[in-house]
């Protein structure tokens, strides 16, 4: 079913992004896993170190534009920027990524573009997404269950700005229509993704109850915009795709 994954979510080749909140590192992790092919990891933003276990090779340049070791055998790399925060690497510039993509002979090539400090749902700040113009694909994440929670920092990444975007007060349950609202909107989840492919991913479907509300979200998402054609329902947490949701 992970391979199901990668075709749903267009990750079979090129270079892919990943925005929003509720799972990107974990999504990173079970493309590249369940990826046939050589596969680069790699953000343009600050991010937790990543996971030694989910990868072949984690390195951190001091330098961003210093050579790269030859990783001729070595199937899933991560490369980043060295920085002052404890735990954290620093992203790398779009052209520095593009240039160890194309010329490394990597199939797929994932981004982080954003962060969200652990969170489920996020609306980007004024300096974000960080998107490379060249993306092919742009996979705005969200998890399912905030659906029904009340607004509020545990579980919204900059929930203020979610409040003046989707017309929400904080403290007041997220429903539904918020989150419909928040994948379709220009300056929420299709902010900066330019001319790439859009598909969001509605992440921890991890029931059938949670499945029913997840499917309203992306019905209510596709109404809202022609910029989407399709929504993809998983739990990737167990690497399972749930359902794609098209127009």
């Amino acid at each position: 079913m992970s391979e199901d994954l990668v075709t749903a979510l267009a990750a079979t080749r090129g270079i892919i992004c990943l925005v929003g909140a509720g799972g990107k590192k974990t999504t990173m992790y079970a493309l590249a896993q369940a990826h046939p092919g050589r596969v680069l990891l790699s953000s343009t933003s600050h991010m937790y170190e990543y996971d030694r276990e989910q990868v072949d090779v984690a390195l951190t340049l001091d330098n961003p534009n210093e050579p790269l070791p030859n990783f001729a055998q070595e199937r899933v790399i991560a490369v980043a920027a060295v920085t002052d925060t404890p735990h954290r690497v620093g992203g790398l510039s779009p052209e520095r990524i593009k240039s160890i993509y194309t010329t490394r002979q990597f199939d797929l090539c994932i981004v982080k573009a954003d962060g969200a400090r652990a969170r489920w749902i996020k609306s980007p700040g004024s300096h974000e997404p960080l998107i490379p113009a060249f993306a092919d694909t742009v996979i705005p994440v969200v998890s399912a269950q905030v659906i029904g929670r009340r607004l509020d920092d545990r579980i919204a990444h900059r929930p203020k700005r979610l409040t003046d975007l989707l017309g929400i007060e904080l403290g007041e349950p997220i429903t539904p229509e918020h989150v419909s609202n928040l994948l379709s909107h220009p300056c929420g989840s299709l902010k900066g993704v330019g001319e790439a492919t859009v598909i969001p991913l509605i992440n921890m479907v991890d029931s059938p109850d949670i499945q029913e509300v997840a499917r309203e979200v992306a019905i209510g998402a596709l109404e809202r915009t022609n910029r989407i054609s399709r929504i993809v329902l998983a739990s990737m947490r167990d690497r399972r795709l749930v359902e794609v949701v098209e127009r």
